[in-house]
C-alpha cells in the first residue's frame, strides 16, 4: 500500500478502470443492516485551508520558529487525500508525536489542490511532489531547507509507522539551548545598550505564555519594548539549565506561568509580575494591566507617555477581544 497519490495518477485512469473499481467496491462492501439502510459515513473535516496564502503561512511559522529555536514542518497535500488525513490524525493522536510537534515544530499545512496549487512553493523548497502526497519539508528558523521527505518510507502496512515518523521528527529537531548562555548573552546586551532585561518564563504547552509572546512580538509593540528593554524568554521545559536560571531570579514558584521580571544591569530583579493578588501572567484583566503599567514605570524614562499608552491600550484591546469569544 502506498501513502502517496502520484501526480500522474490524477485524472489518468481510463473510464473502464474507474467503473471496475467502483463496481468492485460496491460488490465487496458490507450489505445494509436488516433493519434499514446503511448510514452514510460522516464527512471528514478539512485539514487544509484551500484559501490560505501558503507563503504567508510559512513566513509566519518561520518567524515563530526563529523566536523559539524550533523547526518548521511543511506538509503538502489536499483534503481529498486519504493518506494526508491518516498522517494528520497520527500527528494528533500519538502522544509522543503530538508532544514533539508541539515542543519542536511549527506545522504548516500547504494545500496543493489536484497538484495545481502551490507547486511553485514546493519547487522553491525542493519538494518533489511527483513522489506524491503527503510530502514533508523541514525548515530551520532562517527558512533554510533541512530535509525533504516522501512519506512512503514512513509507512507500515496501511498506516504510517509511528516509530518512523517520530524518528524523522527527532532527527531534524533543533538542538536545545542552554538557559545559562541565553540569559548571559541577554544580560550582556542589556548592559551594553543601557537597558533593562525583560525576562519572561514560558513553556510550549502554555497558551497564556504564547499570548504574552505574541504581544511582545507584535510589529507595533516590539519596537516600543526595545526602547527600554532587551526581551528574552526562558523556556522552562525545552532549555537546559532552565530551572537553575529561573530559581536564581524567582523565589516564589506558586503563581504559575507566564512569569516575568524587569532586571537591572547587575542582575537584580527590580519588579516582577507578582502583583497584589499574585502573578498577573499575561495581563488582560484590569487589575493585571494596572500592575503591568506600574512595572513600566521602572523603564527609567526611556518610554514616553505615548509609548506607555500604546502598550497598555493594546493589552486592553486584546483582553476585550478574548472576552468577546
Amino acid at each position: 500500500m502506498t501513502s502517496r497519490i502520484p501526480l500522474a495518477a490524477i485524472g489518468s485512469a481510463p473510464l473502464a478502470v474507474v467503473a471496475v473499481l467502483v463496481l468492485s467496491h460496491t460488490l465487496t462492501a458490507e450489505p445494509p443492516a436488516a433493519d434499514g439502510p446503511a448510514k452514510p459515513k460522516a464527512a471528514r473535516t478539512d485539514i487544509y485551508d484551500t484559501k490560505a496564502d501558503a507563503r504567508a503561512l510559512i513566513a509566519a511559522a518561520t518567524k515563530k520558529a526563529a523566536r523559539d529555536n524550533q523547526r518548521v514542518l511543511i506538509m503538502y497535500g489536499g483534503n481529498w487525500c486519504g493518506w494526508c488525513h491518516k498522517l494528520h490524525d497520527l500527528f494528533r493522536t500519538d502522544k509522543d508525536i503530538a508532544r514533539t510537534l508541539l515542543y519542536e515544530y511549527q506545522l504548516v499545512m500547504v494545500d496543493v489542490g489536484r497538484f495545481d496549487k502551490n507547486t511553485d512553493v514546493a519547487k522553491d523548497y525542493g519538494a518533489d511532489l511527483k513522489a506524491g502526497v503527503p510530502f514533508l519539508t523541514v525548515l530551520d528558523g532562517a527558512g533554510k531547507v533541512l530535509a525533504n521527505q516522501e512519506t512512503g518510507a514512513l509507512e507500515k502496512g496501511d498506516q504510517h509507522d509511528p516509530a518512523k515518523v517520530l524518528a524523522f521528527l527527532k532527527k531534524h529537531q533543533a538542538e536545545p539551548q542552554d538557559a545559562r548562555e541565553v540569559h548571559k548573552a541577554a544580560m550582556a546586551r542589556a548592559k551594553s545598550e543601557g537597558k533593562l532585561l525583560f525576562l519572561h518564563v514560558g513553556a510550549p504547552w502554555c497558551v497564556w505564555c504564547h499570548r504574552l509572546e505574541d504581544y511582545l512580538a507584535d510589529e507595533k509593540i516590539a519596537p516600543v519594548i526595545a526602547k527600554a528593554f532587551v526581551d528574552v524568554k526562558i523556556d522552562q521545559d525545552r532549555m537546559k539549565n532552565a530551572e537553575e536560571v529561573i530559581g536564581a531570579i524567582r523565589k516564589d514558584k506558586q503563581g504559575g506561568i507566564p512569569w516575568f521580571a524587569f532586571i537591572d544591569a547587575g542582575g537584580k530583579p527590580l519588579i516582577t509580575s507578582e502583583g497584589p493578588d499574585g502573578n498577573v501572567g499575561c495581563p488582560v484583566a484590569p487589575a493585571e494591566i494596572a500592575h503591568f503599567e506600574k512595572m513600566l514605570g521602572y523603564a527609567g524614562g526611556k518610554l514616553s507617555e505615548s509609548d506607555v499608552k500604546l502598550l497598555i491600550e493594546e493589552l486592553k484591546r486584546r483582553g476585550e477581544a478574548l472576552q468577546r469569544r
